[in-house]
């Protein structure tokens, strides 16, 4: 914990980049995701990139050692759909805490092979794909598809396995619920005061269109206020939006809080077909705005980012000091 507070300090940190386009690089089949351990499992698993930590874990400590390698003093975990939630869909409820625990141990033990550096594991802590604020359906604007407790519980298991898995800290990311992230918020300190721990813990919401609101309706500065009762090592945006759009809404958390500023934003946005086209020559260009303006004190890339982007970011955030802190009237 003391090691990521001072070099936060002395230094920007840069982030990894996107695990789903790395993995997406394997074309892994049915059979791949499965493995021999889930060879007759009844249901459909191929998508469920959390597994292949469990089925697959060389493909996902590489894809962990060349983020190190491009210059990343940070990874995150495999972890972002690793809830009983999440994993409902494939009907893997039951291996969450394995799930989360390999993950955490996978990334660790890469860390671990670079003595250059610091180098930490954020554990990933995604959304779930339910809402506790909003309906899912239109004729019900009553209906919650999860409650707070729901979340709470779920979340709880997921941050006790990448604590006993050996993270560094904790990222609550891709927030587009502001609510689902208090219960996960709520559940990381439940663990922290159970297990006498202090473990740092990085927020991270999204913007989802040009209204510069997230999902349920929050600005900027809502969002900030929302979560300002948690002691936090960062806040910050990520996903959605590529560096460009994403720019004026760091410019607004900077001007309302004292806390270190994350980012790790899309290459771009996406074309027609889904993919990113934004090069890492050019998201380097972007990103060194952001350092320019004194905008973060951390940064890395989301979807469509590769080992090519972070070395391009890192090479760049070298030569610019970290965001100063200062006080909020």
């Amino acid at each position: 914990m003391t090691k990521i507070k001072e070099a936060i300090k002395n230094r920007i940190l840069v982030l990894d980049g996107a695990m789903g386009t790395m993995l997406q690089r394997n074309n892994f089949s049915e059979e791949d995701f499965r493995g021999e351990r889930f060879k007759n499992f009844p249901h459909t698993l191929k998508g469920n990139n959390d597994l292949l930590s469990i089925t697959q874990p060389e493909a996902v400590k590489q894809v962990h050692r060349l983020y190190f390698k491009a210059g990343a003093d940070i990874v995150e975990t495999n972890t972002f759909s690793g809830t009983t939630i999440g994993m409902s869909d494939y009907h893997l409820e039951d291996l969450v805490y394995e799930l989360n625990y390999e993950s955490a141990k996978i990334a660790r033990e890469v860390a671990d092979e670079f003595t250059d550096k610091p180098r930490f594991v954020a554990g990933s802590i995604g959304p779930t794909n339910r809402t506790a604020s909003m309906s899912p359906d239109v004729n019900d604007p009553g209906f919650r598809a999860v409650t707070f407790d729901d979340l709470r519980i779920a979340y709880k298991q997921q941050v006790e396995a990448l604590v006993d898995g050996g993270c560094d800290l904790l990222l609550v990311e891709t927030i587009f619920d502001t609510l689902n992230a208090k219960a996960a918020l709520f559940a990381i300190e439940e663990v922290k005061e159970e297990r006498n721990i202090d473990i740092p813990v990085m927020v991270s919401g999204t913007i989802t269109d040009a209204s510069g609101r997230t999902l349920s309706g929050q600005t900027v500065e809502a969002f900030l206020i929302s979560i300002s009762h948690i002691d936090l090592l960062s806040i910050g945006f990520n996903c959605a939006l590529g560096a460009d759009q994403l720019k004026p809404y760091l410019k607004r958390l900077v001007m309302s809080t004292s806390l270190s500023i994350s980012a790790h934003p899309n290459a771009g946005l996406p074309n027609a077909f889904g993919q990113y086209d934004q090069t890492p020559e050019e998201m380097q260009i972007l990103i060194k705005e952001y350092l320019q303006d004194d905008l973060v004190n951390i940064i890395g890339g989301c979807c469509g980012t590769t080992p090519d982007h972070i070395k391009a970011i890192a090479e760049v955030a070298k030569e610019f000091k970290p965001r100063k802190i200062l006080e909020t009237i």
